[in-house]
């Protein structure tokens, strides 16, 4: 039996499995700009993944398998008064979130009275695994005249979410915050 060569990539390309990263649930952006009473000026950029491909080496110093990053995206959301934050709209994003199945994390530090009008600036977190690998992420903080949305797309490994931090606009890691898995249904 004779066996060409294209027979036997297509049987590996139809074997391996599929690396498909999550996209962000549908509705998370609207969710987002609605998410606080006052209006906001919104500005937003990317990183895809050519400009990134030409720094990433520079954060993983030689250590380990490289990151495999498609894009980083930033969004930043200025108010001109203090923002109150919705509550149902903020369980509305949890719920989108949970029923793509995204794990959520939050500071545990963070006192439930400032849920609506922060004093500082709440963390939430969202990770989307494909087995030990995290292939998306979404980072959303939260403060009284501003709130900032991180979405890193790629095939991650936790640490590397240490080594990105302090980067493209990423906030640096706080030592304080202790990020546990949020309640269900917060």
């Amino acid at each position: 039996m004779k066996v060409s060569v294209w027979s036997i990539l297509l049987s590996v390309v139809l074997a391996a499995p599929l690396m498909v990263p999550a996209q962000e649930p549908a509705g998370v952006g609207d969710m987002l700009r609605a998410m606080a009473s006052e209006p906001a000026n919104h500005t937003a950029f990317t990183f895809d993944r050519d400009m990134l491909q030409t720094v990433v080496g520079f954060l993983n110093n030689g250590e380990g398998p490289p990151m495999q990053l498609n894009s980083i995206t930033v969004e930043n959301y200025r108010y001109h008064e203090p923002a109150f934050y919705i509550p149902e709209r903020m369980h509305a994003l949890v719920a989108t979130f949970d029923a793509a199945g995204w794990k959520h994390l939050v500071n545990q530090h963070a006192p439930p009275r400032d849920a609506t009008m922060p004093q500082r600036t709440l963390t939430d977190l969202w990770m989307h695994f494909t087995g030990a690998d995290i292939d998306n992420v979404m980072v959303l903080l939260r403060g009284g005249r501003e709130m900032t949305v991180i979405e890193v797309s790629g095939q991650l490994r936790p640490l590397d979410l240490v080594h990105l931090s302090g980067h493209f606009g990423i906030p640096k890691v706080d030592p304080d915050a202790v990020m546990v898995p949020a309640p269900p249904g917060k």
